[in-house]
């Protein structure tokens, strides 16, 4: 099988070299062998690599990435572990966007605001 350097993977993957050895250091990589000093992996880091990104592009966060990974029975589908963790996720993006709303209506009400100073504008809020 094949060994890739680093730059290699990165260059490949277009996942920036101080990445992989990030996502390596968080456990979300397998730890890569050494030749003379240097990680070597095999390619099947770049399935791996796709997955990350698959995962971050759908807000993920690492711990939840690796939660993914390696959070769940060896013998958990992966169907089962991206539903978990999909219906968590967009219940919080859910929050998020109720959160979102709520400060578009404030910003909305302030944008209209004609108080001559930021402390009428508090006198009135408090007022209110």
């Amino acid at each position: 099988m094949k060994k890739w350097r680093i730059g290699d993977i990165a260059a490949q993957s277009g996942v920036r070299a101080l990445a992989i050895r990030y996502y390596e250091a968080q456990g979300l990589l397998p730890e890569a062998t050494r030749d003379a000093g240097q990680r070597v992996y095999t390619s099947d880091v770049l399935q791996r690599l796709g997955l990350i990104e698959l995962a971050k592009q759908a807000g993920f966060t690492i711990g939840e990435i690796k939660h993914l990974l390696h959070g769940f029975s060896q013998q958990a589908p992966a169907s089962q572990r991206w539903r978990a963790l999909a219906k968590a996720k967009a219940e919080e993006i859910d929050r998020q966007i109720e959160q979102a709303y709520r400060m578009k209506a404030v910003l909305d009400v302030v944008a209209q605001c004609e108080c001559p100073t930021l402390d009428d504008c508090a006198r009135l809020i408090s007022s209110s």
